[in-house]
């Protein structure tokens, strides 16, 4: 968000003179080399003021997608509510699972069953997801929606990922990580994810460096009252804009995958449960990763029919799923079956919502006994903060309350960027834009200090290319500008 671009008198409470011609360079800095903030405070705020004026319009538009992306679940519960939810018959019982599953089958015989979720309350339905249907992505699901009380099929919708997401709530999530571009649209979520948190920070600094004039800005009129509402409204958003950035790049397709790489290097990464009746064999592919759901594919087992009987002897839905009962898997529970004769049932919690359940069985298919037992208890640390953060972001670990601080999130990054533009308006004469500070402002910061920076700046622009190269390519162009510049004799070169 473009920030105030000079820099103002410490406590002074007067209005700002009809903005002047940038000083050139030299002529910007008393003589000598200054020390501690007062020589880091024109840089941070160069790179503030740079970084929010290019930045900007990709956290524009993630916010406004994230936005609507928080509002999703709640609009999903009412456009899709004939398929959701069905009446509660007093004194009726649920059907056995396999008689809903054959009900889905016999409406809907394409493709194949990868995986089932038996109704999780009283008034929902339970859903039969299908793999390999014509027409649906091969990304996604066919989700039917079947009422647990009389197998009456209520409809089918394609689904997405592990939390469920039907099409409304699928397109906005799209749309926000990608705006329907496929991969090299993701480039523009993880650029605005990598410099969130720049900005962020440099904002707080900024503020927080001036507040012996805070003071100053009560009742101000103009430019100081859009600093002085950009400065507060940044203060108190902070954590959360520094929260969705770190969450944010874990399923970004580079910083991401960095992330990913140090915590399998650290013995972090999420474990699996072992999907295969073969004893010592290696984890399978029963337990979603924990990005599936908002930037990562839908599908979610195997592509063979439950108890069809093609893999031998089958005790069926209904056992498997009350022996994973037996272990404590209470709802809401999917159910994926074997992928092959030497694979086991998967039975897993898929609650997103707290406190979190996402335990995980194995049920042989032969006798129905559980071959293996996964508990998040037993999660390492990072795989915990992890899932937790990324159920945060997307709005599901804290149900309603959750969704409504990220809408409220969203608008207050909408609101800091108008404003940040509106004081680089303001700081204009008449109909232009203000101008930047002048270049060199580094030159002012001591070498002990300046030099672990760069350093430092050079290693995370390494494990976050879209921090690092646009960052980059920023000081090339303006190291280009300032020697054509000062070739010209217009300033003296910095």
């Amino acid at each position: 968000m473009p920030a105030e671009p000079t820099v103002l008198a410490e406590g002074d409470g007067q209005q700002p003179a009809e903005p002047q011609d940038p000083p050139r360079a030299a002529e910007a800095r008393p003589a000598g080399k200054r020390s501690g903030w007062a020589s880091l405070r024109p840089l941070v705020l160069r790179l503030h003021f740079y970084a929010g004026l290019l930045i900007a319009p990709f956290l524009l538009v993630a916010a406004a997608t994230g936005l609507l992306y928080a509002c999703s679940y709640q609009a999903e519960k009412i456009v899709y509510a004939d398929e959701l939810r069905v009446p509660v018959a007093a004194g009726k019982s649920e059907l056995p699972l396999a008689r809903q599953v054959a009900a889905a089958r016999k409406a809907h015989p394409e493709g194949e069953i990868s995986a089932v979720r038996p109704a999780p309350e009283s008034g929902a339905t339970t859903r039969v997801l299908l793999s390999g249907v014509p027409g649906v992505d091969p990304d996604r699901t066919l989700a039917v929606f079947v009422n647990p009380y009389t197998g009456e099929v209520r409809g089918a919708l394609e689904q997405y990922g592990a939390t469920g997401a039907l099409p409304l709530r699928t397109w906005i999530d799209e749309l926000h990580r990608d705006l329907h571009l496929g991969e090299p649209g993701r480039l523009y979520s993880e650029l605005a994810a990598s410099w969130l948190w720049v900005i962020a920070g440099g904002g707080l600094v900024l503020w927080f460096g001036r507040r012996r004039s805070q003071r100053k800005l009560r009742g101000a009129t103009g430019r100081r009252r859009t600093l002085s509402l950009h400065g507060s409204v940044g203060v108190w958003a902070a954590l959360g804009l520094f929260f969705l950035s770190a969450t944010g790049l874990t399923w970004s397709a580079y910083a991401g995958q960095s992330i990913s790489d140090l915590r399998d290097a650290i013995g972090q990464s999420t474990p699996t449960v072992t999907a295969s009746v073969t004893p010592g064999a290696e984890p399978g592919e029963g337990s979603a990763g924990e990005h599936s759901g908002h930037g990562a594919g839908g599908g979610s087992g195997a592509p063979a029919d439950a108890g069809s009987g093609k893999r031998g002897a089958d005790v069926g839905l209904d056992a498997v799923l009350k022996s994973a009962r037996g272990e404590g898997l209470s709802n809401p529970v999917e159910i994926v079956p074997p992928a092959d004769a030497s694979s086991a049932y998967v039975v897993k919690q898929v609650r997103r919502s707290w406190p979190e359940k996402q335990d995980s069985v194995a049920v042989n298919p032969a006798n129905g006994e559980v071959t293996d037992v996964l508990r998040f208890d037993d999660y390492p640390v990072l795989a915990k903060l992890t899932r937790w953060g990324i159920d945060a972001h997307s709005g599901s670990l804290f149900g309603v309350v959750n969704q409504i601080a990220l809408a409220a999130l969203a608008l207050c990054l909408i609101l800091l960027i108008v404003w940040g533009y509106r004081m680089w308006w303001q700081r204009g004469r008449g109909s232009s834009f203000g101008r930047p500070m002048a270049r060199g402002a580094w030159q002012d910061v001591p070498a002990y200090v300046l030099v672990p920076l760069m350093a430092a700046i050079a290693v995370l622009g390494y494990f976050v290319p879209l921090l690092g190269i646009p960052l980059a390519a920023f000081l090339a162009v303006d190291i280009v500008l300032g020697e054509i510049a000062y070739r010209r004799g217009r300033r003296t070169y910095a």
